[in-house]
């Protein structure tokens, strides 16, 4: 048994990183599963076009909750209480009109279908009820990831249906999460639900990494009473700032040596075990699972493909220097590379209350100097990136959130306020079978209800899981063998077909 070293930083099941990466621990994990997906007879016989058209899966997703009127939905002949100070920009899309903080995004949006109608009954948190078939959120469910009553993420049912398809072992691209493990970069609250594989088991988890560049400029407070302030990624990083496996390599500069040897100890494992896999007589004994975990460990694709540092600096430059633009990057490069399913989160940092695109406060300060700059450059790039290299034909991208925000503007708070609103939001997607340069539903005047073809984050996950070759029909089986649709009421939306 090949034992990792590394961080003894306890994972929500109690196990330590270090005893999840032992080679023969990963069987405990549930590798095979009891209860094997129930295929929809149906899964190629849809009416609807370009089932399969995606080979692969881009989802990024804006945590805390984005308001269109400032984004994909703005209202320019609202009065100033709803239109706010932000006024609409044309797009290259005939017509459309986005807000005038991303005016990069404007010269991308005929690549987009731009979903205004976006509507659920949670005006709350719900990231795992966003993100999974899940049918009724409760607050609660939220600071418990790994709560019998989760449902898995979507991309970890992608992950596990693929595997179920294959004989070959699993891929350690295949299905891997940016820029570290979501919502463990705060101070005030643990890890919160969303993007976890549920009863799937933590095999199906994303692969997750982690950004090592530090912020280098204050990002405007979510709160004035915040007593701390912090030098924020997301507003700001330095070029030399790289991706690696999470807990597992080369720490930062002023890293204690205790622990610094420690990585270094794995680093000669790692020398040792490549030169057992190419001894195929020290490897027999070994069975299919310790194999195929010992291949995932010693394998160095996910490191080149890590390495933003091979990028052209123009490039970076392009995608922005902030956590969010070079996770970007990284994760083009990671679907360059073979990854089926890759999840950026520009998620909250230093304090999850308020974090994130959670304007309660300072929310001009903050939309303005900080969230659509950093969201604009980086996310039109992506698209022009994926497009130039041939990609975006058959990759899909989301980009969405948990819900919007209020269309009255609260005057009250210091740098005005827009709060949580379910009822109307916007999502953009783009490649794998989206149409191209088309708008999608409609809200009312003032962009507080939905006027027409209201859309639900289920039927986004439908709609993905057709375009990936999956029929939302089909049933996986929770440990108690209970059947359940992989979409949950969601439906596949032909408006959003190209």
């Amino acid at each position: 048994m090949l034992n990792v070293l590394g961080t003894t930083r306890r994972l929500c099941d109690g196990l330590t990183r270090r005893e999840a990466l032992q080679v023969g621990s990963l069987g405990a994990w549930g590798l095979t599963m009891a209860n094997a997906a129930s295929w929809a007879s149906d899964a190629d016989s849809s009416p609807l076009p370009h089932f399969g058209k995606a080979k692969r899966c881009l989802l990024v997703f804006l945590f805390g909750g984005v308001s269109s009127h400032e984004t994909l939905d703005p209202k320019p002949d609202a009065p100033f209480e709803i239109q706010g100070e932000l006024k609409a920009i044309p797009s290259s899309l005939t017509g459309v009109a986005v807000g005038e903080g991303l005016p990069k995004v404007a010269e991308i949006t005929d690549r987009l279908t731009v979903v205004r109608s976006m509507n659920h009954p949670y005006p709350l948190h719900g990231v795992a009820y966003a993100l999974s078939g899940l049918p009724v959120y409760t607050t609660d469910l939220e600071v418990k990831p790994r709560d019998p009553a989760q449902w898995p993420y979507f991309g970890s049912i992608a992950d596990y249906l693929w595997a179920q398809r294959s004989t070959a072992p699993k891929d350690l691209l295949q299905h891997v999460g940016l820029p570290w493990v979501f919502n463990s970069q705060v101070d005030d609250l643990g890890l919160i639900a969303g993007p976890y594989a549920s009863f799937l088991g933590q095999q199906y988890d994303p692969l997750w990494v982690k950004f090592d560049g530090k912020g280098t400029r204050l990002a405007p407070k979510c709160r004035h009473e915040q007593a701390k302030e912090y030098l924020d990624p997301y507003a700001s990083t330095p070029l030399a700032g790289r991706f690696d496996f999470d807990g597992i390599v080369r720490g930062p500069q002023g890293l204690p040596p205790l622990r610094m040897n420690s990585r270094q100890s794995l680093l000669d494992q790692f020398d040792q075990a490549r030169r057992l896999v190419d001894d195929s007589s020290a490897v027999r004994n070994y069975s299919s699972q310790e194999k195929q975990a010992l291949s995932l460990l010693t394998s160095t694709q996910m490191q080149t493909a890590l390495d933003i540092g091979r990028e052209p600096d123009q490039l970076r430059d392009q995608y922005g220097h902030t956590v969010f633009g070079q996770s970007c990057l990284a994760a083009r490069r990671l679907l360059e590379a073979g990854s089926r399913f890759v999840s950026v989160f520009w998620d909250a940092y230093g304090t999850y209350f308020s974090g994130g695109w959670d304007t309660h406060q300072n929310h001009y300060p903050r939309m303005k100097e900080y969230l659509l700059p950093g969201f604009d450059g980086a996310f039109a790039t992506l698209i022009r990136d994926l497009e130039q290299r041939g990609l975006l034909e058959d990759t899909l991208v989301v980009c969405t959130t948990e819900h919007g925000r209020t269309p009255q503007i609260d005057s009250k708070p210091v740098g005005a306020a827009r709060h949580h609103w379910s009822r109307a939001y916007s999502t953009a997607l783009a490649g794998g079978g989206i149409a191209k340069g088309r708008v999608v539903g409609r809200t009312d005047a003032q962009g507080g209800d939905v006027a027409e073809t209201p859309i639900s984050p289920k039927d986004i996950q439908a709609t993905a899981f057709h375009l990936l070759g999956i029929s939302p029909n089909t049933l996986i089986h929770d440990r108690q063998n209970r059947p359940y649709r992989i979409a949950g009421d969601g439906q596949v939306r032909g408006e959003l077909l190209a």
